[in-house]
């Protein structure tokens, strides 16, 4: 006997419509990671992440009727709204906020090697750094390609842009951070490394 199959985020909208509550729990259990992660690599700030995944979540729950499928995904069409939220916040603050210390991903594994992990850590907060001193426009294409994996239609769908612009903002995006890692004498091997940043 085989398991049900997990509804498609278009079939649960469809029920959120309806006033399915439970539709709603699945979306937001499905995309509050991911929305979560993209504030916080556009802001580098946890209560700016969470802000702005209040507001997708909200605005999914008020005008779940926008969605039009044939503009894009609801994946894209989360990132669209995450993006604007975190544009919004980023441009009120004007100040980029240091992702904290304590950081559980940051934590050295337990591999045996200390140093290596160590070494991980440091090349992973400079990435950080390099990211997130990157110009917005860049900054969301490298968040959405690189590490939230999506492709460039998808990117393009939640960024309202042609395929064409993604590829060359990702374009110019990376060698501006391969530039900014040079400059602290990174390698550049982990850079281009899809989904290194964690």
């Amino acid at each position: 006997m085989t398991a049900p199959q997990a509804p498609t985020d278009d079939e649960l909208l469809r029920r959120l419509e309806a006033g399915d509550e439970d539709a709603f729990t699945l979306l937001f259990r499905r995309w509050q990671g991911p929305i979560y992660r993209f504030g916080l690599r556009m802001s580098g700030s946890p209560p700016v992440a969470e802000d702005v995944t209040q507001e997708v979540f909200m605005a999914l729950i008020t005008g779940a009727g926008r969605y039009d499928p044939a503009r894009g995904s609801l994946p894209s069409y989360l990132f669209g709204i995450a993006r604007n939220q975190a544009l919004r916040r980023i441009e009120k603050e004007r100040a980029y906020v240091p992702l904290p210390d304590d950081d559980p991903d940051d934590a050295p594994r337990a591999s045996g090697d200390v140093i290596e992990d160590l070494a991980r850590s440091e090349r992973v907060a400079r990435v950080r750094e390099a990211v997130l001193s990157l110009p917005p426009h860049y900054r969301e294409v490298v968040v959405l390609c690189d590490l939230q994996l999506l492709g460039y239609q998808e990117t393009a769908d939640a960024l309202g842009c042609a395929t064409g612009t993604v590829r060359s903002r990702l374009h110019r995006a990376r060698a501006l951070l391969l530039a900014k890692l040079a400059d602290h004498q990174m390698p550049a091997a982990g850079v281009e490394a899809r989904g290194e940043l964690p």
